[in-house]
């Protein structure tokens, strides 16, 4: 919403308002015929006021999430948003209702008593309202997190009042963490009955992920796992050096005692008949598999220009 249409709202809303507040007393509609039983001037009045109040609530609504949102992060605008609507949703329809039945104590009485009544006709969406709050209190993910809710897996591009909303990765149509194309609808109560893992949630953007090449016995095994962490460091070594203090960070926020390498590591694994070489290393999530292709690919080639050194192995067990 752009700031002049908010301002401009503003000005509307109190001009009805003042206009609903003048009609009674006028006496220019006295002679119009009554409408359901009241005069034309209070039907008119009540017209003005609710139009008001709408556009006032509107404007002053824009013009606070316009004056946020250029100062915030998309993330903080996106949450900034919901709140704001929710919280002008609720003063519009109390004020509204109010300016209609001009019985504001009963009114709230009424929705305490409607609220009992309501909890039991609607308890899976107020469950999902329940969780939102939890979200926005708790952060177990934000918009733009990568995320796993139950079986659903993907980007988080909205996260509203009642569902979280995910562009789709590792569906039934793509595979390696690949975006699908599709957007799944999860309800926001399934995070209050369900495991929830987000891809770079705890404190860093960047999570570990490895690959790993099978070798034959009679391979060189200090010169092939040189050879893989040197590609590695080619391809990663700086930009992993650069956030591995973040992770170092958020890890020493928890109990957990960890060893962490700044650079990508080779690890062992001896099989029956190979030998498993599998590469370590921190990396953003969404970039996951591209990094993945391109070191398989380097690896690869450095392995077979050395043929004398490094041999793959040929068993149909394979």
């Amino acid at each position: 919403m752009k700031r002049p249409v908010s301002a401009f709202a503003v000005v509307f809303g109190l001009a009805c308002i003042a206009v609903g507040g003048f009609a009674p007393a006028t006496e220019a509609l006295a002679d119009f015929p009554f409408v359901l039983g009241y005069s034309t001037s209070f039907v008119v009045s009540k017209v003005f006021l609710v139009v008001g109040v709408t556009a006032l609530l509107y404007g002053v609504y824009g013009l606070i999430y316009h004056s946020f949102s250029r100062a915030a992060s998309k993330r903080r605008a996106h949450d900034a948003r919901n709140i704001l609507r929710l919280l002008f949703g609720v003063v519009w329809l109390i004020a509204t209702l109010g300016v209609l039945t001009e019985y504001w104590v009963g009114l709230l009485f009424s929705f305490g008593v409607l609220g009992f009544a309501v909890t039991f006709a609607l308890q899976q969406p107020l469950l999902s309202l329940i969780a939102w709050v939890y979200i926005m209190v708790k952060r177990p993910y934000s918009v733009g997190d990568r995320v796993r809710i139950g079986e659903a897996k993907g980007d988080v591009i909205e996260v509203d009042f009642l569902v979280t909303t995910l562009w789709e990765i590792n569906g039934e149509l793509v595979s390696s963490n690949q975006p699908s194309g599709r957007v799944v609808t999860v309800p926001n109560s399934l995070v209050l009955s369900s495991e929830v893992m987000n891809f770079g949630g705890g404190g860093s953007s960047y999570v570990w992920n490895e690959i790993s090449i099978q070798i034959a016995y009679e391979t060189d095994l200090q010169f092939a796992r040189e050879l893989m962490t040197a590609e590695a460091n080619a391809i990663l070594g700086d930009e992993m050096a650069e956030h591995i203090a973040a992770y170092r960070e958020a890890l020493a926020e928890t109990p957990v005692e960890m060893e962490v390498h700044d650079r990508p590591s080779v690890n062992v694994d001896q099989q029956e008949s190979w030998v498993q070489l599998r590469l370590r290393y921190l990396t953003h999530p969404r970039k996951g598999q591209q990094v993945k292709n391109e070191l398989y690919e380097r690896i690869l080639t450095r392995f077979n220009e050395h043929p004398d050194r490094v041999a793959f192995p040929v068993s149909r067990s394979r």
